[in-house]
């Protein structure tokens, strides 16, 4: 798979009004529910990082091997649709069989994150 290329604002979809989502602080994207979140103790490459079930308008890049604090795993860059910053990565295979759980799942670094809470006031 090559590189995400630039031209793809076209590809992001609106997903999950009136509920909490995590958008890209970029270009507020959204990534993620909220709900979908596992865990928030994982380290990215820039900081914190949330693991999480799955991820939308996301796209992965090229799968690779990477020593992680965890161990060596098969992991993909994730790029947002919207515009191509990378916010993580994807995680294909794990070589410990304590570290299974994170196949199929998502990191998500929180420095490239917004939380958008979906708040309303009451009598608006």
């Amino acid at each position: 798979m090559s590189l995400p290329s630039s031209d793809t604002k076209h590809q992001v979809i609106q997903a999950y009004p009136d509920h909490p989502t995590y958008n890209c602080s970029k270009c507020s994207a959204v990534l993620a529910l909220q709900d979908e979140t596992i865990t928030k103790l994982f380290q990215g490459r820039e900081g914190r990082g949330f693991l999480m079930h799955s991820a939308v308008n996301v796209k992965l890049g090229n799968r690779e091997d990477r020593s992680l604090i965890t161990g060596v795993h098969t992991v993909a860059d994730a790029y947002c649709v919207g515009c191509n910053e990378r916010v993580g990565w994807y995680y294909h295979r794990a070589s410990d069989f304590t570290q299974k759980y994170k196949e199929g799942k998502c990191l998500l670094e929180r420095e490239k994150l917004v939380k958008e809470n979906a708040w309303t006031l009451e009598g608006s």
